[in-house]
């Protein structure tokens, strides 16, 4: 499994703000009464050459017994900030010097999870798993409804903490490490997700004006959280801007590195809201909306998440209708994921089989359009060819769902940018990150008018920079600075209370819209 999964990233070791740190210390005598902490205090800031240093009173009282079995000699783990260094445990000197770290991201259907070798800059290993909360609520405002009723909030935390402490586990059992000696951590999620993550009361992000309970958490201790690695470990929390464009957003911001360019970049995050920030390394402006859902495989019937055994391509023959398909690993199909629902309604409409308003054309579908209880269904995979051994059909409410969504998407990016004043063409880069963007096929998206039409090559997917942003973070100080720089850089855009928002999406619930200039890229459908 490590050697699959083993990967190194770039990283200054002279710029570690987690370190191990190995002291020898002359014993006490009659000639030298220096008591235990102050003794071990006055070797760490010989080492590192500094004044600031911290020894916890959680830590002091164990002291004693450990320093003297070990004989005074031990390997320290330390962490810097606020230009202070804190102790965060003593091991024995055998265990050598590597320091572990976990970089998390808190999404709202799925956490992933990477251990990390912070001195040698290399992931031992990552995974995925779907967040228990969703068996609360499937969506934000569900499960913040859910936490304001008695013991709700509780309720959300705990089964989140139980199940990262549990995956935890199992990542150092199969990389033979001790929890103890996981001595960092770095985590984002949305808005929302960072307070539940936190335990804390999310009630006021959606009642307007829309006020998180803390923007920057910074550093909490792991043991105050109840995470299952050592109790004194820093668990950076990265920060959020608004009620809805949260810490998962800035991470992204840092891995695209697009706050470090002079041109404009535009990034897209799509999760259960669609999160964008547009800007350079003189400014950046962001927003976040509705527009998600459909996109996760959260409201077609047949829709799934990204993972093996979901449709991720498709492409229709105009001529004969013909459907072919690919799934993700190439296993037996089981649904749809998002990147597959739009390149299906891109194909559809390109086809003939569904008009602009995203109807299906019954003279184009054939004997594939069939009705269940009243609804038209298309059925794409024939049940004979299923892994379930039951077609895969989306029905009109789904096709309408995604335009929604799709409006919702493009009139985020037009709203964004006419706020900014500046068009589509002046964006050099446009990066499109998340699991959905690891699928997305740009020119499907352009195709149903999700995304602006530009050049293919100004695209650029990231996959999750969510992940990758907190990863560099936890073993670089300033990228972990950075974040708070960036955070206090954005200019955040409030689309509640926009009416310019709402003028535009109207406008914007046609294939590709209501103005075809717009999508000159776009061919027209085969005559309907």
């Amino acid at each position: 499994m490590e050697d699959e999964m083993t990967q190194s990233f770039n990283t200054d070791q002279h710029n570690l703000w987690v370190k191990r740190l190995r002291i020898k210390m002359e014993p006490p005598s009659l000639k030298d009464n220096t008591g235990d902490a102050d003794r071990l205090a006055r070797a760490i800031k010989k080492e590192l050459g500094t004044e600031k240093i911290i020894i916890p009173y959680s830590l002091i009282g164990s002291l004693p017994h450990r320093l003297r079995d070990l004989h005074y000699d031990c390997s320290v783990a330390i962490y810097e900030y606020g230009h202070t260094w804190n102790t965060i445990d003593i091991f024995s000197p055998d265990v050598g010097d590597r320091a572990h770290g976990i970089a998390m991201d808190l999404g709202s259907s799925t956490v992933v999870a990477r251990l990390v070798v912070l001195t040698e800059a290399k992931v031992l290993e990552e995974i995925s798993f779907r967040n228990p909360q969703v068996e609360l609520g499937a969506d934000i405002l569900t499960r913040i409804h859910h936490a304001a009723q008695p013991g709700g909030l509780k309720e959300l935390n705990g089964i989140l903490i139980r199940e990262i402490n549990q995956q935890i586990a199992r990542l150092c059992v199969e990389q033979n490490v001790n929890p103890d000696e996981i001595v960092a951590s770095c985590v984002a999620g949305n808005t929302t997700m960072t307070h539940f993550f936190l335990n804390l009361d999310p009630y006021w992000i959606c009642r307007e004006p829309y006020i998180p309970v803390i923007n920057t958490p910074g550093v909490v201790e792991a043991g105050a959280l109840g995470l299952g690695i050592n109790p004194r470990a820093p668990v950076f929390v990265f920060p959020n801007v608004g009620s809805y464009f949260g810490g998962d957003l800035i991470a992204g911001i840092i891995s695209s590195g697009m706050a470090r360019n002079d041109d404009i970049s535009l990034l897209v995050d799509v999760g259960t809201n669609a999160e964008v920030v547009i800007g350079c390394r003189d400014w950046l402006m962001g927003c976040a909306g509705a527009a998600g859902p459909a996109l996760e495989g959260g409201v077609a019937a047949m829709g799934m998440m990204a993972g093996p055994g979901a449709i991720d391509r498709i492409e229709i023959d105009p001529a004969t209708s013909t459907i072919k398909y690919h799934t993700i690993d190439e296993k037996p199909p089981e649904g749809i994921c998002g990147s597959g629902f739009i390149d299906l309604v891109a194909q559809l409409y390109l086809a003939g089989m569904v008009d602009m308003r995203g109807k299906f054309v019954a003279s184009r579908c054939g004997s594939r359009l069939i009705h269940v209880d009243g609804l038209p269904h298309l059925v794409v995979v024939e049940a004979e060819e299923s892994a379930t051994g039951q077609p895969i059909m989306v029905s009109q409410p789904d096709i309408d769902s995604l335009l929604r969504s799709k409006a919702a998407m493009y009139t985020i990016l037009t709203t964004l940018t006419k706020t900014v004043g500046i068009g589509f063409a002046d964006i050099s880069r446009f990066y499109v990150a998340g699991t959905f963007g690891s699928y997305i096929n740009p020119r499907s998206a352009i195709t149903i008018g999700m995304l602006p039409d530009l050049p293919l090559e100004k695209y650029q997917v990231l996959g999750n920079t969510s992940l990758e942003g907190v990863t560099l973070a936890l073993s670089s100080k300033d990228t972990r600075d950075q974040a708070t720089r960036v955070r206090d850089q954005i200019t955040y855009l409030e689309l509640n209370v926009n009416q310019e928002f709402m003028n535009l999406f109207s406008a914007a619930k046609f294939i590709p819209h209501t103005d075809p200039s717009l999508f000159p890229s776009v061919p027209p459908p085969v005559s309907q």
